[in-house]
């Protein structure tokens, strides 16, 4: 017999604008203290981003921050980015995220901790204090290899947190420092992965997961697979960082 114990996911609360303001707060601040508890020498070590070492990863970071703190520095990331894409046969994030590395290629460790801290706080009241009118935008972008079309809003409210909270694990696996967790702010994240994992799938199941941002989750009647693993390591499979069979191979956009 299944063992129905755990939170049904869709009794999982979508973010409020709230929540997604609160999550971008704390994440930026995580990422400034990992960041500045660097050693020299952890700056250069390769990360699972596998054209990235941490120094890029950083940069990359400040980069999306910086480009999502204002309507004028978004558009104008956007259509430098759109253009750079045409021109080389690529995909527009793709040349966004290049640009935003090597715009930062010069700064020092201290700069772009700086950066954060300044510019964080400034991101996360703009991207979900944005319109309604602006957030209802379509945007097109490719989830495992199929096109599909997003709301502005969610792109603000959620990918952009998930973003820089990959990327804190990125840096915790390449550096082998402690990855600071916990329940209220990365078990929160990690729901909402969750819930948009099963919404995609659309199969039941029972999911286990394990750490401090994990928990006991029931997909419809809890038939299916029955998956036990590490929280962390759950959301690496879905983001393409760690392969995964079964259920796990349905990808989820970070």
């Amino acid at each position: 017999m299944t063992d129905l114990t755990g939170t049904r996911i869709d009794d999982l609360t979508p973010l409020t604008r709230a929540d997604a303001r609160r999550l971008a707060v704390t994440e930026y601040e995580r990422l400034a203290q990992q960041l500045r508890s660097l050693t020299p020498d952890d700056w250069w070590q390769p990360t699972d981003c596998t054209a990235w070492d941490v120094r890029a990863v950083a940069g990359h970071c400040v980069g999306m921050l910086s480009d999502f703190r204002s309507l004028r520095s978004m558009v104008t990331r956007v259509q430098a980015a759109t253009r750079a894409a045409k021109a080389q046969g690529g995909e527009m994030i793709d040349a966004m995220t290049a640009m935003q590395v090597a715009e930062h290629a010069a700064a020092t460790p201290d700069e772009l901790v700086a950066l954060v801290e300044r510019r964080g706080p400034v991101a996360a009241r703009w991207r979900t204090g944005t319109p309604r009118l602006l957030r209802r935008l379509p945007m097109q972008e490719t989830v495992g290899g199929r096109k599909e079309t997003w709301r502005l809003g969610y792109l603000l409210d959620t990918i952009l947190t998930r973003d820089p909270w990959m990327h804190r694990i990125d840096i915790a696996r390449a550096t082998g420092r402690e990855l600071v967790l916990t329940a209220d702010h990365d078990g929160r994240i990690v729901a909402d992965v969750v819930a948009e994992w099963a919404r995609r799938h659309g199969q039941p199941c029972t999911l286990t997961l394990t750490g401090a941002a994990g928990g006991q989750f029931v997909a419809g009647d809890g038939a299916g697979e029955q998956l036990t693993l590490d929280a962390i390591e759950f959301c690496r499979i879905l983001s393409g960082r760690a392969p995964g069979t079964g259920l796990l191979t349905q990808p989820v956009p970070f």
